[in-house]
């Protein structure tokens, strides 16, 4: 199934997206796409609905982040080798754990705000994994059974404040808009191998990351798995698993460095094979 949350930002309504691309929707069979209704038995009632008899949505409609509640955004730092080498840092040991506000949080195709003083803001495509049971100390073998589903993530990250302004990675990842997730979120079953999904990035309409999920360090299950040797995993939190080659920081020119930044009026546009099409548009701050 492909879920969905839709409306205006605080009024989110749930739906689906049927075989033939339609929105129909849920209210009245759901309450909204909660840490609670993400669970095996829940997935599997809707699972068994017939589509074709919920209520169509006609026009054209906001999607928000495809779920609700989330109390946890983990993400994963340098997981793809090419992205690793051209950051100039070492491959990790193993992955690297960091949050992103929930503040960030926001719809796919929401604008993206440049924070005051930004300087290098940058772009980052990324699988995202969200949890439909706890998880603690589960096995690799385990893991992705406690997964509800999978989506599109932009990590998006203001460099100077992640890089250059002391402690943690943190304070360039959690910036108000720097987390847009969906559009939808993909059910589990439709997606039964995570590492065999194709992925591109483009500003402007200009290719900027070009990927396959295989290409990950650590993969899916590994990432749940370890995350949950340090924190308890609840349903709704999202994990993003780290972003391939291409991000502006890493950006050449006749082999020199030549780093590109997000400005405002570019449109990024970012598609994980099987998860739909995000596309935000860069504007400056406002409160």
């Amino acid at each position: 199934m492909k879920l969905v949350r839709y409306g205006r930002p605080g009024h989110e309504k749930p739906g689906l997206i049927d075989a033939e691309g339609h929105l129909r929707s849920l209210e009245g069979v759901i309450d909204d796409f909660t840490p609670e209704n993400l669970s095996e038995k829940t997935l599997a009632r809707l699972s068994k609905l017939k589509t074709d008899k919920l209520p169509l949505v006609r026009g054209k409609q906001r999607m928000g982040c495809p779920v609700a509640g989330t109390r946890k955004f983990v993400a994963i730092g340098l997981n793809y080798k090419e992205h690793a080498a051209e950051a100039g840092l070492p491959l990790p040991k193993e992955p690297i754990i960091f949050f992103k506000a929930i503040t960030s949080l926001q719809g796919p195709d929401d604008d993206v705000m440049l924070p005051r003083g930004s300087k290098k803001s940058d772009w980052e495509l990324e699988l995202g994994i969200v949890i439909g049971t706890r998880a603690r100390y589960v096995s690799q073998k385990e893991a992705l059974g406690h997964v509800a589903g999978y989506c599109i993530v932009n990590d998006v990250s203001e460099r100077e404040f992640q890089i250059e302004r002391g402690g943690t990675w943190d304070k360039g990842k959690g910036c108000d808009t720097f987390g847009p997730v969906g559009p939808w979120l993909v059910t589990r079953d439709e997606i039964p191998n995570p590492q065999k999904l194709d992925m591109w990035l483009d500003v402007n309409g200009e290719r900027m990351q070009s990927g396959n999920t295989r290409t990950m360090i650590f993969s899916a299950a590994k990432i749940v798995s370890y995350v949950s040797e340090f924190m308890t995993l609840e349903p709704g939190d999202i994990i993003a698993t780290g972003t391939p080659a291409g991000v502006g920081l890493g950006k050449k020119k006749d082999g020199k460095s030549a780093p590109i930044f997000l400005k405002r009026g570019d449109t990024m546009q970012l598609h994980i094979e099987g998860l739909g099409i995000q596309t935000q548009k860069v504007v400056p701050f406002k409160l």
